[in-house]
């Protein structure tokens, strides 16, 4: 993306955010009966504005588009905790088998593990941490808060932060090409 083009998608997202945030969140947070959830689907919506492959300035019904991303993220995240669940569930049957992981499996592990590391290296040390465990430990903002003795805003900030980090990063060749 051109820098002014990248500037104009910046603009438009903090305009997005500002004019639409607290109207989604209040719609989450109706849909999911719970805060923090809400504050969470929220927030990872607009993070997935970032990625979109179009000029966001050219959205023409923002609230349309905002809510079926966030739906769609609410049933990526229905659908990983299924799988979640059945994994658990197929682990509890192996509990009395010898379980053993293949050597490709494992590599396979501990390479994804390293690429993270690595993208997370660069951050300041609370911001990773509250990253970490909202990704990792699926801890709500506010339980990441009192872990972190910091306000639940300031979890948000060290998220998104995390991520955009995170973004640039894994995107930074695309920009380049």
């Amino acid at each position: 993306m051109p820098p002014a083009t990248h500037h104009n998608q910046h603009d438009a997202l903090d305009s997005l955010y500002s004019e639409h945030y607290g109207w989604l969140y209040g719609w989450l947070r109706k849909k999911l009966a719970c805060p923090h959830s809400a504050a969470d689907f929220a927030q990872d919506t607009f993070f997935r504005l970032l990625s979109v492959p179009f000029e966001l300035t050219t959205l023409q019904t923002p609230r349309a588009y905002l809510t079926t991303t966030a739906t769609r993220l609410m049933i990526d995240e229905t659908r990983r905790r299924k799988v979640e669940q059945a994994y658990l569930e197929a682990l509890a049957l192996l509990q009395d088998e010898v379980y053993v992981v293949a050597p490709e499996q494992q590599l396979e592990t501990v390479e994804t593990l390293t690429l993270i590391a690595r993208m997370l290296e660069d951050l300041p040390e609370k911001p990773r941490q509250a990253f970490m465990l909202s990704r990792l430990d699926n801890l709500s903002y506010p339980e990441i808060a009192t872990r972190l003795g910091v306000s639940a805003s300031m979890v948000k900030q060290y998220i998104a932060r995390a991520m955009v980090h995170c973004y640039q990063i894994a995107y930074a060749g695309e920009r380049l090409a």
